[in-house]
């Protein structure tokens, strides 16, 4: 892959980890559930999407980006929790985890680390 078009892939998912961030210690809007887990399967999507992007840019380095993103789910749990308007969870951090142990050995099979 051509070096600027992994540069730019490199920083999308760096403006992508800030705004997600950004986000998750907003106040949460108000959104129709279809289902009592649906913030579970949101988190487990965002992750596999990050860790996508992630790989995109980082093809050789992906139990780094699981660990980096296990860490910075993390993270973004504990922030939440020391918001007023947050809590943190930490089914949503294994919800995290989830995402990446599902979407990571496929992706693993699919990346050539050149």
């Amino acid at each position: 892959m051509l070096n600027s078009v992994r540069h730019l892939l490199r920083l999308a998912f760096v403006v992508a980890l800030l705004g997600v961030f950004w986000l998750a210690l907003m106040p949460a809007p108000d959104t129709a559930r279809l289902f009592s887990w649906q913030d579970k399967v949101e988190h487990a999507i965002l992750f596999a999407g990050l860790a996508l992007l992630a790989l995109a840019a980082w093809p050789r380095h992906p139990w780094l980006i699981a660990l980096g993103l296990l860490a910075y789910g993390g993270a973004m749990e504990i922030a939440q929790s020391m918001t007023e308007h947050r809590h943190g969870d930490p089914w949503d951090w294994l919800a995290d985890a989830v995402g990446l142990l599902v979407l990571l050995p496929l992706a693993l099979r699919r990346y050539d680390p050149v």
